[in-house]
């Protein structure tokens, strides 16, 4: 099993969304969250003064899913999640050594 950790811009939620339940993923985490890359914000002039804007609201959504499903979602946000622009975001991929599902016991992949 992958637990795929991906940060993307808050207007392409509904995208990603879509793009999971089309790959049958089993259930997604959603947070809210403020942070910055490589391009570390950007510069805004309000009456007169410019300031720098580095913390970015940005959604990290995650999802635990079986290993020949994690690729081809990630293939698949890669090829349309991107806009060539500097934060569309990043994918972490982690090894899950196991699941539980608590109300009834299973484990591994029926848990999911």
């Amino acid at each position: 099993m992958k637990k795929l950790e991906m940060i993307i811009k808050p207007e392409k939620l509904e995208d990603l969304k879509t793009i999971l339940d089309e790959c049958h993923a089993s259930g997604i985490m959603i947070t809210n969250i403020m942070g910055y890359g490589n391009q570390k914000g950007y510069k805004q002039v309000y009456r007169g003064a410019e300031y720098n804007v580095n913390l970015l609201p940005k959604v990290k959504v995650e999802t635990v899913v079986t290993d020949d499903i994690a690729e081809h979602i990630v293939e698949k946000v890669v090829k349309e999640i991107n806009t060539g622009n500097y934060g569309d975001g990043k994918i972490f991929i982690y090894d899950v050594e196991d699941a539980v599902r608590i109300r009834t016991g299973e484990r591994g992949t029926e848990a999911l």
